[in-house]
């Protein structure tokens, strides 16, 4: 079984998830994409964030989709990093391949995640492009100190058959909506009370 890992704060949900949660699927022959609901990304200011609960509804009532499986697991194993997270999935599940997705605006600002390099050593990366990022993506810092191992785009079928690193960036039909416009346009889910 191949297994798409797809992280974020969901802060809100939108059909941009979804979209590259389906290309990804299709593109990369996966059987499911798990949403990764993360409890605070550790490079954003969490303290207006809504509940993790209302988040994991919110995903779990867009995605309606049967191979797109929305988790909050991340704080029942109490990681707060992608590549613990990663790596405690790895140890628990071992006849499965998982394969990171994150959007090419993501990419950009890969190289400041936390253990990016280890990351990338432990799963396949699909980088699917995104509205204003597309060709920031490719030329970010953690796209170029991992150039040699990216894949031509026509094998991403492949990619899941690579030994990391291995990553392929996958341009498809771009969806312009993002969490922080729907915020801004007042579409966001209500902040938990602390």
């Amino acid at each position: 079984m191949t297994i798409g890992l797809f992280g974020g704060s969901f802060n809100p949900p939108h059909e941009g998830h979804r979209h590259a949660s389906l290309v990804a699927l299709t593109r990369l022959g996966l059987d499911q994409v798990w949403w990764l609901v993360t409890p605070g990304n550790p490079l954003k200011d969490n303290q207006a964030l809504p509940s993790l609960e209302m988040r994991v509804a919110a995903a779990r009532q867009l995605a309606d989709h049967p191979r797109i499986v929305v988790t909050g697991i991340e704080a029942d194993i109490h990681t707060r990093y992608t590549y613990d997270t990663i790596a405690w999935l790895q140890r628990r599940c071992p006849g499965v391949t998982f394969v990171w997705i994150m959007g090419a605006d993501n990419l950009a600002g890969f190289h400041r995640w936390q253990h990016w390099q280890g990351i990338a050593s432990r799963v396949a990366i699909a980088v699917v492009a995104r509205p204003g990022a597309t060709t920031k993506g490719p030329l970010a810092k953690a796209a170029r100190a991992l150039a040699a191992f990216r894949l031509p785009e026509y094998k991403a079928r492949n990619l899941k058959r690579h030994k990391p690193p291995a990553w392929v960036f996958l341009h498809a039909p771009l969806d312009s909506n993002s969490s922080t416009a729907l915020r801004a346009r007042g579409h966001g889910l209500p902040a938990s009370e602390n």
